[in-house]
């Protein structure tokens, strides 16, 4: 391996930068029908034929349910300081509010297991995966849904707070609306971009009414937070058609959640953008705004890769979202991911600089980055991942480049510690800094798995030129 990563010298990190991994519960949990689950949004959207790609779902996923003490147990082999995952709504609350006892058990063991490692938790509370019957009552876009999840986030709060101090209420709101709600894409698989709208509103509700009351009664300790995903606008031609392009794209993508979570309400370039479909007003009640503007912690930051936003008739594809009837998207620049996602470095610097000023000063981790790419399990089981690695690199080296012209990141956590079902993609795409093989459900830790270890132990860039496997074995080192 000495040689083919032939990157430059380690940049150092900030002391007590913080280092982890991500995962979510749906994704890697599996026994979807075990200890009083009940089915969530994705059990039933899977179920469909056609919705999943290779119609998979995730009643198997990673066995995580049954498999987390070995998870843990590679964790603290790889020296990941930090765990971020989700909880299951279903599991604990299989009705949407009354308590599964065995369901929140789960992650009373999960929880102590990372306590026992030295682990540190970082639980969110919301990743997609609504309670079918709260669905079957309207789901997101209606407002009943708010109340309900600040219920099922003070219940999880009481149960494992003294274990947990670091929190995410809702993992991408922008995707569980507009994707779920908006275009179909994901579950419940609805296209009503009233409904979305309304959805958005909600989430962001939802996240300031628990919010608010959690502050009651946490302590200093405990810390709180949002993850919100960006993709930063690139111009593709100058003229005005592509500037309005970017600049619709730009305010429902990256603004809309942004500024109300930030005070500043919902940005009135999208407000008028949405005004003909007369949905989101009317759902925003008095007060809304300033629930919804609960002072944060620190602002989570998913970035994967830039858009390229056109106007429909030059584009490739449409976009489908709420306001942007005129504005479809171009593929993105190669060198791209197998998600087909462009690989952009410089646009998280430049993303985590504006949000540094943006947001006034306010502390940002990088929740999720990370790469699909196809992986081969070579000689003696070793997973080489060359692209991942590369990636990963440059990612972070964008990271320290930030920091270094005063972005004020306080954290990196990678997508994804294992492969997993990744939503409509099923089990075609593969993120994992470990390999899972789905059939025997056996791990497999990648090049970029230590490659990540190497960044956490010397609490910088790797030289990934000189990137050790602790296997020690040049068989498996490949």
């Amino acid at each position: 391996m000495d040689g083919e990563y032939g990157f430059g010298q380690e940049l150092s990190f900030p002391r007590d930068f913080v280092w982890g991994a991500a995962t979510a519960a749906f994704q890697i949990e599996g026994a979807t029908k075990e200890d009083g689950r009940g089915p969530s949004i994705w059990d039933t959207f899977a179920a469909i034929p056609g919705n999943v790609l290779d119609n998979d779902n995730g009643d198997f996923a990673c066995d995580h349910f049954h498999r987390s003490g070995e998870d843990v147990d590679l964790m603290d082999r790889l020296g990941i300081p930090h765990y971020r995952f989700s909880l299951s709504w279903s599991r604990v609350q299989p009705d949407g509010k009354t308590v599964e006892p065995r369901g929140l058990a789960f992650y009373d063991r999960l929880a102590d297991r990372l306590a026992e490692r030295g682990i540190v938790p970082i639980a969110t509370m919301y990743h997609w995966d609504l309670p079918q019957v709260l669905q079957d009552d309207g789901g997101w876009p209606n407002r009943d849904t708010v109340a309900r999840f600040a219920d099922y986030a003070d219940m999880v709060f009481d149960r494992l707070s003294d274990r947990v101090r670091h929190w995410v209420t809702i993992n991408e709101p922008f995707c569980s609306a507009f994707f779920g709600y908006g275009n179909g894409m994901h579950a419940p698989g609805i296209s009503d971009h009233r409904a979305a709208l309304r959805a958005a509103h909600h989430l962001l509700l939802a996240h300031g009414t628990a919010l608010r009351r959690l502050r009651e009664k946490a302590g200093s300790s405990h810390k709180f937070g949002i993850a919100l995903n960006f993709a930063p606008a690139v111009i593709e031609a100058a003229d005005e058609g592509y500037r309005q392009a970017a600049r619709k794209f730009d305010c429902l993508q990256n603004r809309f959640f942004l500024d109300a979570v930030m005070g500043r309400g919902y940005p009135a370039e999208s407000l008028a953008d949405v005004a003909h479909l007369d949905a989101l007003q009317p759902a925003v009640a008095d007060g809304d705004l300033e629930t919804i503007a609960a002072p944060l912690d620190w602002l989570g930051i998913n970035y994967y890769a830039p858009c390229r936003p056109a106007p429909l008739a030059e584009a490739k594809w449409a976009c489908d979202l709420p306001g942007l009837d005129s504005v479809g998207m171009l593929p993105g620049a190669e060198p791209l991911t197998s998600m087909g996602w462009e690989q952009a470095p410089d646009r998280l610097t430049q993303l985590l600089l504006w949000l540094t000023e943006y947001c006034e000063g306010l502390p940002l981790i990088v929740a999720e980055n990370g790469a699909a790419f196809p992986d081969t399990v070579g000689p003696c089981g070793h997973v080489h991942d060359p692209q991942r690695v590369r990636y990963y690199v440059e990612h972070l080296t964008a990271v320290h480049q930030a920091i270094e012209r005063g972005a004020k990141v306080e954290g990196y956590l990678a997508w994804s510690l294992l492969d997993n079902f990744e939503w409509a993609m099923g089990y075609s795409q593969r993120f994992g800094v470990v390999h899972v093989d789905f059939e025997t459900q056996e791990r497999r830790i990648k090049d970029s798995g230590w490659l990540l270890a190497q960044a956490i132990r010397t609490n910088a860039v790797p030289n990934a030129k000189h990137l050790r496997n602790d296997l020690g074995n040049d068989c498996v080192r490949g």
